[in-house]
């Protein structure tokens, strides 16, 4: 620990795989295997990369920017959508098919992976809910533009956020009726609490918004200086992480909470915002990445603090930088922008504004 502290970039440098892209990097994620790391770009490319063994391949999978990215339903494959009005997969080997083409961009994308393995596609005001076999379930419709999807833990329900409020979804249901969650204003993401007992936005003002599922019970979550981008709920939903401030706020969704209760808040970077943040899917630990380009991960219990990159420097700085990191490879850093742990938590994906992408190995070593 000491090491990594006298050293920000110490994890980077022994335990990353980095690679450079050109563009803006949208999104990554990991297959539902855990095999592969997906990184897309607003140039239309994905980099995919085996987390066994790192090796870069870069596929053009859109003709135009990709905006959204997301898990297969099942396997190592990818799910995008683009500006290009087409919803695409994209296999572990690189091969590209197209699900759907519209006449609007396909903006988010969700998938659940189960028995029953669902897709949802927003484009416009609409949702299209698929099967695991790409055939259309139902077209869910809205009143303005959607913002947001996310599924519940056990693919009952999708959530969509929209101007004005949120909507929730029965994806079995036979109705297409859904329950409304009304609030006025711009909401700009959803996140659903693990155990189904919270709906929560985040909103263009500057503060997240939420709603108590048992009883609709309104719940404001403010204070921030600037807009949440990125949210989570811990694995067993005791905590949301948010970014938006100069340290990672976590809200308390127990006891009682949030409403009432002050956040906590956990390590953060001089001079620099939190605009990503995921929780570790097995224990109580946060990524967060800065605008500054910093990554850190951070213990809620003992608020130990493990540094994974600083803020941006240049690359190509000598022998012994690790597996991807060599001579040549032009500046590193800019604002993270894309921040992922894998299924079973041993690796940590991430992203930034400038193209470079980094795989860091988490797991214990002999």
């Amino acid at each position: 620990m000491s090491e990594a502290v006298a050293d920000p970039d110490h994890l980077l440098r022994t335990r990353g795989a980095t690679h450079r892209l050109d563009g803006f990097v949208v999104g990554c994620a990991f297959s539902r295997d855990g095999s592969v790391a997906a990184f897309a770009t607003g140039e239309g490319t994905v980099a995919l990369t085996k987390v066994a063994d790192p090796a870069w391949t870069e596929i053009v999978a859109h003709d135009g920017a990709i905006l959204s990215l997301c898990a297969d339903v099942a396997g190592s494959g990818f799910l995008t959508g683009g500006d290009d009005n087409t919803l695409r997969r994209v296999a572990a080997d690189g091969a590209v098919s197209v699900i759907d083409k519209g006449r609007r961009w396909v903006e988010h994308v969700a998938s659940f992976a189960g028995k029953q393995g669902l897709i949802a596609s927003a484009a416009g005001k609409q949702v299209v809910l698929r099967d695991a076999n790409d055939a259309t379930i139902k077209t869910l419709e809205h009143d303005s533009t959607v913002s947001g999807l996310a599924f519940d833990a056990k693919g009952k329900r999708l959530a969509v956020s929209h101007y004005g409020g949120a909507s929730l979804w029965f994806t079995g249901a036979k109705s297409e009726t859904a329950r409304r969650l009304a609030w006025k204003g711009s909401h700009i993401g959803v996140a659903l609490h693990p155990d189904g007992e919270a709906l929560v936005t985040a909103m263009q003002e500057n503060e997240l918004h939420g709603w108590r599922l048992s009883d609709g019970h309104n719940m404001r979550m403010s204070g921030y200086p600037q807009k949440t981008q990125s949210f989570a709920f811990s694995r067993n939903g005791r905590w949301l992480a948010t970014g938006g401030a100069e340290a990672v706020v976590l809200w308390p969704f127990f006891g009682g909470g949030p409403m009432g209760k002050a956040p906590t808040e956990l390590a953060g970077v001089p001079d620099a915002v939190a605009v990503r943040v995921a929780f570790h899917p097995q224990h109580d630990i946060v990524a967060a990445g800065f605008s500054d380009g910093t990554v850190l991960m951070s213990d809620v219990g003992t608020r130990r603090v493990l540094p994974v990159c600083g803020p941006g420097k240049q690359q190509g700085r000598g022998p012994g930088l690790g597996p991807g990191l060599g001579p040549g490879l032009g500046p590193a850093g800019g604002a993270v922008s894309a921040l992922a742990f894998n299924p079973d938590g041993t690796r940590l994906a991430f992203g930034t504004q400038d193209g470079t992408v980094a795989l860091i190995d988490l797991s214990t070593r002999p």
